[in-house]
């Protein structure tokens, strides 16, 4: 039997994205431990909901959270992504007026 763990696939993405903004696929399917076309998926669904935005620059990507969207979860939808986030380590950015 798999040993299981309290945060999803999606969710150490995310954190990992959030700590490294220009963090591959590769490198994000390593940290995972799920193949490079798996952790695309992620990304992929991390973009179509709104939790990530991609701006290319040169050969790569670089990612930026969205910390004011809620966690899908029904039961904690009062939580945003960016309490999640910071819960595991990261640090947010304040944006210069």
């Amino acid at each position: 039997m798999p040993e299981w763990t309290f945060i999803t696939k999606h969710a150490v993405a995310l954190s990992l994205i959030a700590k490294h903004s220009r963090i591959t696929a590769l490198e994000l399917g390593a940290a995972i431990g799920v193949t490079e076309r798996a952790v695309r998926k992620i990304i992929a669904d991390l973009y179509a909901a709104g939790y990530i935005r991609k701006k290319r620059e040169g050969r790569g990507v670089r990612y930026r959270i969205n910390p004011d969207l809620s966690l899908r979860q029904h039961t904690h939808r009062e939580v945003d992504i960016g309490d999640l986030l910071t819960s595991l380590g990261w640090k947010r950015n304040r944006r210069r007026k």
